[in-house]
């Protein structure tokens, strides 16, 4: 896919939040925990096709570039795509960042999610 579609894909994600998105995005955004980061449905490239000039992507819920952290929201939907979600992560993982998933029902707690978040940051 080329570089424009993904920012379109990415853009499109943005505009159309899951209402788990929209939750956890008022914890995160602002710099609001620890002075951290987030972007929302940033696309993260695993490789490039050079010779035509395609990426391979994923765009993961939430991006923390300094902690290199990818947060995944799961709703009931991942319940029947666990593989994919473990080629996935593993992707990921492969090109050092670490992935954290969380299920939707687990943003009913938020200083939990918080907590949750924060074990990931380097200290």
């Amino acid at each position: 896919m080329k570089w424009i579609e993904i920012k379109e894909i990415a853009s499109k994600l943005r505009n159309n939040p899951t209402e788990a998105e929209e939750i956890l995005w008022r914890i995160v955004r602002k710099r609001q925990l620890l002075g951290r980061k987030f972007l929302r449905q940033h696309p993260v490239l695993y490789e490039i096709n050079r010779f035509n000039n395609d990426f391979f992507f994923f765009i993961p819920d939430f991006y923390c570039a300094s902690e290199k952290l990818v947060i995944e929201l799961d709703g009931p939907i991942h319940n029947f795509q666990k593989e994919k979600d473990y080629k996935r992560d593993e992707i990921l993982r492969s090109k050092g960042l670490k992935v954290l998933r969380i299920n939707n029902n687990e943003l009913k707690n938020i200083e939990f999610i918080k907590l949750k978040i924060i074990s990931k940051f380097e200290v």
